[in-house]
């Protein structure tokens, strides 16, 4: 149904609709990302962070609503497993506050709580993480324009890195909307982000290479034979997505609160990935003119600089 949607000025169409609501979306992702920014979490801002266990099943709203009564600044509460949790107090938190708190659970017949570990994670360590993280998302995007600059003639170069800035935009501005906390976990799942936008993208974009290096394809407009290419390639698309996103699915139903951000985040990403590798990736080339006759002129180079060789 799709593959006969995708035919003629229809396709097109829809192509360029989709990039159209990928503009309004990436705006309002650099918006949102500006006025509100991320919620960084412990991992980057620093603090304390304590694990306890309760001896007995206690409801996770019951413990918070108790634990507010002992304790004067913000925190964060989340289960870990049976009877496990992790608490997070911001670095503006006292010692004092802290063991005001430790000692009401652990002294309250009803919780019966025994801490398990306490530690501070300071600031420094926190701007070291975040740089480090940086750089890493720095090096695989640079690592990943360089081999695109390779691989493809420059207008599809240019679509493939247009979606992946897209891909990371929309997914930071999901994480800054919604005001979820963003950790060391949420940012090894932009690395892989990276690597299935680009796998999507050059799967489109090999396919539309091919299509134009064919003579016989000559005759048709640029547009008909990327519609061409999305068509040859969208099941497989589908089904690859479908696949690992009922795994990333899996991760963020059952694994927990430690990994519900990654899985958000590479659900997410994985979403907006297959869309940008159809409406901008195999798109934006269009836009810039991409041709059959890119590709002769490319082979009469190289079939002249062969025959110059001595």
């Amino acid at each position: 149904m799709l593959n006969t949607f995708l035919k003629g000025k229809a396709g097109t169409r829809l192509r360029f609709s989709g990039m159209l609501l990928s503009a309004i979306l990436v705006l309002l992702s650099v918006f949102t990302l500006s006025q509100k920014g991320l919620n960084f979490g412990l991992d980057f801002t620093g603090g304390y962070l304590t694990e306890f266990t309760t001896s007995q099943g206690v409801e996770l709203k019951q413990l918070e609503q108790f634990i507010t009564k002992n304790h004067n600044g913000e925190f964060e509460l989340t289960a870990q497993g049976n009877n496990h949790f992790q608490l997070r107090e911001a670095p503006s938190g006292s010692t004092a506050n802290s063991s005001d708190w430790q000692s009401a659970i652990t002294q309250n017949a009803d919780i019966n709580a025994e801490v398990l570990s306490s530690a501070y994670i300071g600031s420094q360590v926190g701007d070291e993480l975040f740089e480090q993280g940086c750089l890493a998302l720095f090096s695989a995007m640079v690592a990943v324009m360089l081999y695109l600059a390779v691989r493809f003639e420059w207008r599809l170069a240019v679509g493939s890195v247009v979606a992946l800035v897209h891909d990371l935009l929309l997914v930071l501005g999901l994480f800054s909307l919604l005001n979820i906390e963003f950790n060391l976990t949420v940012l090894a799942s932009l690395l892989a982000i990276i690597g299935y936008s680009l796998n999507d993208s050059i799967i489109v974009g090999d396919r539309v290479r091919e299509l134009l290096r064919v003579k016989s394809n000559n005759a048709l407009s640029p547009a008909s034979i990327i519609n061409n290419a999305i068509k040859s390639t969208l099941t497989r698309t589908l089904i690859t997505s479908g696949t690992t996103l009922a795994t990333v699915a899996s991760v963020w139903l059952l694994a927990g609160a430690p990994l519900q951000g990654f899985a958000i985040a590479l659900f997410t990403g994985i979403v907006v990935g297959t869309f940008s590798s159809i409406c901008i990736a195999a798109t934006l080339p269009e836009l810039l003119g991409l041709s059959a006759k890119n590709y002769e002129e490319k082979q009469d180079a190289e079939t002249q600089a062969l025959l110059d060789m001595p």
